[in-house]
């Protein structure tokens, strides 16, 4: 009976999405029953047993039969843990399979680079670094969890992914001066082939937020002020990426009290469903699979827990069938910052029952706070990340082709981000002053003249020496004068912007 439980072990532990036992394990059970019925009986006993758990652990993984067929077999497998477990969304970059036996449903920004994550051009992952961690990732959910669900891997793209060598484009206040929804499309197309050569599944992006205060600190991540010109080039990315985006963030974002990100807003219905939810209504109907909560709170009612926004207008009135994810920690803030829940636990619950699918952060739910909710309210949530999981193939096709991932940054996309760049160049009016003539002094100042990582804008992986030519770099190899501000004709200030200092 040893060898026969430590057999068992294994094999619940690697794949158990077949038989709990196998056919050379026969003799243990034989010799432990025989005293009980006949051989004859056994021989039947066994052979329907088998054939109704082969049918039953295989049904959920026949593509054959319909999505909600397969959704439906696997939900009434789960336990309530692996329930949960599917709403949870850790950081990628700090995430240790190895101690996970349950699996996650998703992880976020596996791949990504920057001062905040602390990965760099040194310890970050290369494209094919990248491709093989996710397949590595893969292996693990599908081989040594119960079930073998296999992950959503999702990533930052507002404007390319944000990972080491991806292409990036300009940022959003540079895509909405294009007024082009070829050139978004075509972005579209350029950020889902990357994603998919590295592993990854889902891009948070594009950005829909209205930027109508200037003191908000994220303005440059949204495509401007007007509504019907983020809804056509947002819907443009939305195509470009067959639907592969988690569109941010619902509502209303930039328009916090005092310029402040994710403060409160006091703004009438009538404003909000006519200027700040179109967008997102044409991005939603350009095919989005996910849809991303604010951290703000729309006249005292926090958005990441808005059962009217996200229930009635986003899955009732629009029809909405993919997923809702919480920006990060943003159920979190319910609690501990908009007031409005007495506890996490109480937050967690609030933002279920609202229909926020998934945790980004994987800190709020949890058996402790959604476990003691209504059976329908999880299962709910669990269908809606599984079928997604479905939909995009993940239990057929998995892993990527490693090699694919030399196509990240290639010749074509260098070009496309050039002709974007290009058409972003807005000139609002020229009294004479350009283009600066040879014979003039120039005087440059700001902290972010001669910062290379600075030029590219949020959202930007570290870039490796010389791919980057700073405003100062761009001028002298003109052949400008550079003088100082005493000695010189014109002044050009170079602020705003991220910083790795």
């Amino acid at each position: 009976m040893v060898y026969f439980e430590g057999y068992y072990h294994i094999q619940r532990h690697k794949n158990n999405n077949y038989l709990p036992f196998t056919i050379c394990q026969l003799p243990f059970i034989l010799v432990f029953i025989r005293n009980f019925v006949s051989m004859k009986k056994i021989f039947y006993t066994f052979f329907g047993l088998l054939c109704t758990v082969t049918i039953g652990a295989q049904s959920y993984r026949d593509a054959t039969l319909s999505t909600n067929e397969r959704v439906e077999d696997l939900l009434k497998r789960m336990t309530k843990e692996e329930k949960v477990a599917q709403l949870l969304s850790p950081l990628g970059w700090t995430y240790d399979e190895k101690k996970d036996s349950v699996g996650v449903g998703m992880l976020w920004a596996t791949f990504r680079a920057d001062p905040w994550t602390g990965r760099t051009l040194e310890n970050g992952l290369t494209p094919r670094m990248a491709a093989r961690r996710a397949n590595e990732l893969q292996r693990h959910a599908l081989e040594y969890t119960r079930l073998g669900i296999p992950l959503l891997l999702a990533e930052e793209t507002p404007h390319g992914m944000m990972a080491i060598e991806a292409t990036t484009f300009p940022t959003g206040l540079g895509l909405g001066a294009t007024f082009s929804t070829e050139l978004m499309e075509r972005m579209g197309e350029a950020i889902l082939a990357e994603m998919k050569a590295e592993g990854a599944n889902l891009g948070y992006g594009p950005v829909l937020d209205l930027a109508r205060d200037p003191r908000w600190s994220r303005t440059e991540e949204t495509m401007g002020e007007e509504p019907t010109l983020t809804g056509l080039l947002g819907s443009a990315i939305v195509r470009g990426m067959k639907g592969r985006c988690v569109l941010k963030h619902l509502a209303a974002y930039g328009m916090g009290e005092g310029g402040q990100n994710g403060a409160t807003i006091n703004m009438g219905q009538r404003e909000l469903t006519t200027t700040y939810l179109p967008p997102f209504r044409q991005a939603v109907e350009a095919g989005a699979l996910g849809v991303m909560t604010a951290y703000n709170a729309i006249d005292g009612v926090p958005s990441t827990c808005n059962p009217w926004l996200l229930r009635e207008v986003l899955r009732r009135l629009w029809g909405f069938k993919g997923i809702v994810v919480s920006d990060l920690y943003s159920i979190n803030v319910i609690h501990n910052t908009l007031h409005a829940a007495s506890s996490l636990e109480e937050a967690a619950q609030m933002a279920l029952e609202a229909g926020v699918d998934v945790d980004l952060g994987a800190s709020a739910y949890g058996q402790f706070g959604i476990q003691s909710l209504e059976s329908k309210v999880l299962d709910d949530a669990v269908r809606r990340v599984l079928r997604l999981k479905f939909e995009l193939g993940l239990f057929e096709h998995p892993y990527v082709n490693e090699e694919e991932a030399e196509k990240v940054h290639c010749k074509e996309h260098i070009e496309l981000a050039r002709d974007i760049a290009r058409a972003s160049v807005t000139l609002l009016k020229n009294n004479g002053l350009l283009p600066i003539k040879r014979n003039q002094h120039i005087a440059i100042v700001g902290p972010n003249a001669d910062d290379p990582y600075a030029q590219l804008g949020d959202y930007t992986a570290p870039q490796p020496e010389g791919k980057v030519i700073t405003i100062r770099q761009g001028l002298q190899e003109k052949g400008y004068e550079l003088t100082s501000m005493d000695e010189a004709d014109i002044i050009i200030a170079v602020v705003g912007g991220s910083s790795n200092r």
